[in-house]
């Protein structure tokens, strides 16, 4: 068994999968950098001196190869997610939310389900889920990604209640608006021009560190310290729905 403490983090490949590697790397962790996409992976791998693993969190074989692969495990950033489109419920399409719910709901259950016998294990494991806020709120055009993150938030409470006792903690980090290459780009199928509008007129959206850094954060806390929640925006943002641009306040993110 390794001597250094080991981390794994889906979603690795880019934003805040990959800031949360860092972060963690700086922290002492071996960190397994885990996603789709092999070739950013082993970068950052590379970087960090930590380890690339291929994984898709909407498979459970890859789950269950991932897990059979790693003797120790003390931390799981549950990280992989996304949103796809801004269609309104009566516009939606099936493969989007089927995406959505595959990814952000049934990635945690598998991912959470797989590798806590190794969590356990540890003596000290802790789960970070990485959800959003809006998985406390809802809004127009967001009835896929707001009801996956939703669900995830359901997943991550009721882990909570069912490992009481155990000596694993269930952290849930839920951040607002957050400046990254891909969030938006992938929700708004490639149009760069409006994925830039997203934050135009912010002064200083989160970025990807920030919320790495949080993460990194709540596991750094004593073992009997358990952050359940925390929320995270930036200054700009007071809630889904109240956001100051260009010095004025205006509507949602």
């Amino acid at each position: 068994m390794s001597a250094k403490r080991v981390a794994v983090v889906t979603g690795a490949s880019s934003g805040i999968g990959a800031a949360t590697a860092r972060a963690l790397s700086h922290q002492g962790f071996h960190v397994v950098c885990a996603a789709r996409r092999m070739d950013r992976l082993a970068e950052l791998a590379d970087e960090i001196d930590g380890e690339a693993v291929e994984l898709d969190v909407t498979s459970t074989a890859s789950v269950q190869a991932l897990a059979g692969r790693l003797a120790r495990v003390d931390v799981l950033v549950n990280n992989a997610g996304g949103a796809l489109g801004t269609e309104l419920v009566a516009d939606a399409r099936d493969e989007d939310w089927e995406t959505m719910l595959a990814t952000n709901v049934l990635g945690v259950m598998r991912m959470s389900r797989a590798l806590l016998p190794a969590l356990e294990a540890s003596g000290n494991g802790t789960i970070v889920t990485v959800t959003s806020t809006a998985g406390v709120g809802v809004y127009e055009g967001g009835g896929g990604y707001t009801a996956a993150k939703h669900g995830a938030h359901a997943v991550v409470g009721t882990l909570r209640l069912e490992l009481c006792g155990k000596p694993v903690r269930v952290i849930e980090v839920l951040p607002g608006m957050v400046q990254t290459a891909e969030f938006s780009l992938n929700r708004l199928r490639g149009d760069q021009q409006k994925a830039d509008a997203v934050y135009a007129g912010v002064d200083q959206p989160l970025v990807a560190e920030d919320v790495a850094d949080a993460i990194a954060w709540t596991i750094s806390r004593p073992p009997h310290v358990n952050i359940d929640q925390l929320v995270i925006r930036p200054i700009a943002q007071a809630s889904n729905y109240k956001v100051a641009r260009n010095g004025s306040v205006g509507g949602r993110a």
